[in-house]
Formats: C-alpha cells, structure tokens, sequence
C-alpha cells in the first residue's frame, strides 16, 4: 500500500472520529442509563449510536472493507481490509463522568494494525498512528508523540485499567511488577496509552483485552517509537489470550516479560 492510499484510510478513520465525538459529547455527565452486556460490562446509548454514526462514515468511504465493533459485530467477514471499532473504551469512566475514556478506529490488514487512532472527545486530544509512520497528536494541552527513555523497570510509571482483572497467576505476576516498578497506577483504560506515547508513562499491562481494545493501539504506540505485544513477546493477534504489554521505551520490554514470567 502506498503513502497516498494509506493517507486516504487516515482521512476515513478521522472523518469516523469526527462524527463520533459529536455523537458522544452531547451524553457526556447528562445522567445516561447503562445496561450490562452478557460479560457483565456496561453499555450505553452513546457507545451504540458512535458506533453506528462511525459505521455509516466507513460503509461509504470504504463500502469493500470489512467493519468488526464491540457493540454490533462484523459485516464483509470476507474482506482481508477490516476496520475495528470501539466507541467508548472505557465506559465505566464516561458513565462517571470522567474523561479517561476514548473513541478507537483500527485497521487491521489481515492479522496486522496498520492504522490506529484514539480520540478523546472532551479535552480534544488525538493521536493517529499509521504503519510506518510517526504517531501524530493535537490536543489543547501542547505535547508530541514521542515515548521517552526509561532504561529500568525500577524507574518506570507503570499502569493498568483495574487490578481486578488479574487472576490467579496473571495476579501473582502482576504483584511481582509493581512491586519492581516505580509507580503504579489504575485507570485510563486507552487513554493510559496515549500517555505511554506521549512520553508520561512507560508501563501498561492489561490482561482481557478484545481485538477492538487493542488494534488502534498498536500503531499509535509504536508509531511514537514504543512497543507493544503479548506477555511472551509476539506481536497481538485477533485469537490471541488478551494479554498485552505496552512499552514506551522499547529496552524495558524484556524485563517486564521476564518479570510477568517469572
């Protein structure tokens, strides 16, 4: 794929975030009802509706590919082009009233995300990720993406959405990396990782991760010069087990796997 047609699938994925976040904003703190899907994790009618004003935008820009969201599954299985979509990762936040939340468009080619943005549509900030390319920000708050040097585990900020989700031996590995890190933190969800390629954090682990929680994630991550994977190191797969390790300065990697394995 060349520069041009990658720059038109970005324009797509922007326009799919523009219309999302005009979705999202007017629900944000107006006291919206919640149900609770079948894994137990809210939704909302703004989770449905973004996620089907994002739809409409890249069903007509893009009428061949394939669409794969949280809230109303796959149409064209059969393309290898396949758009990935989250409308409020993090929901628990948004219902709260906290602005930790954010809209996620990837594209997966195949298995792999070449295209990735988060956007949060209250303080306005965005990253896009693109598959080699460097990882964009705007927001009202200044700063760039770029992951910072962080050459010890011992020195990092570390983060995670909720300690709930480690179990059994995922907990126990879990304990043993925050207690080697510098600081750990719960909450974020997405955000956290927007965070790790802006350079103001360098950890985030999670462990229940769905396709549409981590595909936006991976080019924008590594498109700011850090990595992601799963807890052996692989690149993350749509049938992977939902357990990712994102770094910002690539040198920490292999001590974090070695401490989750250990």
């Amino acid at each position: 794929m060349n520069d041009a047609a990658l720059l038109a699938l970005v324009r797509g994925a922007e326009a799919a975030a523009d219309v999302a976040g005009a979705v999202i904003r007017p629900f944000f703190r107006a006291g919206v009802a919640s149900d609770l899907k079948s894994d137990a994790s809210p939704v909302t009618i703004a989770d449905r509706t973004a996620e089907q004003a994002m739809r409409a935008v890249l069903s007509e820009r893009f009428p061949g590919h394939g669409i794969l969201g949280e809230e109303f599954g796959l149409q064209n299985p059969g393309s290898e082009l396949r758009w990935v979509l989250d409308p409020i990762d993090g929901t628990r936040a948004f219902i709260t009233g906290r602005p930790s939340f954010g809209t996620l468009i990837g594209l997966l080619d195949g298995d792999t995300p070449i295209i990735g943005i988060i956007d949060q549509p209250i303080t306005g900030e965005r990253w896009v990720g693109a598959r080699g390319m460097a990882t964009t920000f705007r927001g009202p708050f200044g700063g760039r993406a770029a992951t910072r040097a962080c050459a010890s585990v011992g020195q990092a900020e570390l983060g995670a959405t909720t300690p709930d989700m480690f179990r059994g031996a995922d907990a126990a590995a879990w304990a043993r990396l925050t207690r080697a890190a510098g600081r750990t933190y719960y909450g974020g969800d997405c955000y956290t990782y927007g965070l790790v390629a802006l350079g103001q954090v360098d950890i985030s682990v999670d462990a229940t991760m769905n396709v549409w929680d981590w595909t936006a994630l991976v080019p924008v991550v590594e498109g700011a010069g850090g990595r992601v994977t799963d807890w052996q190191g692989n690149p993350l797969r749509p049938d992977g087990d939902g357990r990712t390790v994102a770094v910002g300065d690539p040198a920490l990697l292999a001590q974090v796997l070695d401490i989750l394995a250990s």
